[in-house]
């Protein structure tokens, strides 16, 4: 279990918001861009953090599957993957779709914080619906459509992972 972890939204922070999956099941963006195309600022700026998980907050998982969303995700990412704010399990019981279909992004975070009990976490998504003023400091917020493309969200991403899990390591 890991003691410090990140809560990854894709849509809006891994690339612009506006991603679709076709009949096909193909996923792509509608306007601009690629997906996937700001992981490498991420895997980047946690790179001198070694021991921190990823949890994906991302409607992706129940859409496709976990499975799909780990392989699919760029290296540097994947390895760090620990888990996610929905499980297929949840597919077995209406109310527990009901629910976290339902459920800000806040709610979904909030409830597997609960579960899992990091010692520290952060989130990074482009969603603030339901985030009360007093957690704010959990959260990186990342405009749709640039995502992790934009240089305030960079800094404020350092500053955030900074504060909240100490002096980072050298990475060289």
């Amino acid at each position: 279990m890991h003691e410090k972890v990140i809560y990854l939204d894709f849509d809006g922070v891994l690339h612009p918001d506006e991603a679709y999956q076709n009949a096909k099941g193909r996923v792509f963006l509608r306007d601009t861009g690629k997906l996937f195309e700001h992981a490498s600022v991420l895997v980047e700026q946690l790179a001198p953090y070694p021991d921190l998980g990823i949890v994906l907050s991302t409607s992706w998982i129940r859409i496709k599957s976990y499975s799909w969303v780990c392989r699919h995700l760029p290296n540097g990412l994947r390895e760090r993957v620990v888990g996610a704010t929905w499980h297929s399990r949840f597919k077995r019981d209406y109310d527990e779709t009901l629910w976290w279909r339902d459920a800000s992004r806040h709610r979904q975070i909030k409830r597997d914080v609960q579960r899992r009990m990091p010692t520290s976490w952060l989130a990074i998504d482009d969603d603030l619906d339901g985030w009360p003023e007093n957690e704010m400091d959990h959260v990186v917020f990342c405009d749709p459509e640039s995502a992790l493309g934009n240089e305030r969200t960079q800094q404020a991403l350092f500053k955030c992972l900074k504060s909240r899990f100490g002096q980072h390591q050298d990475a060289s």
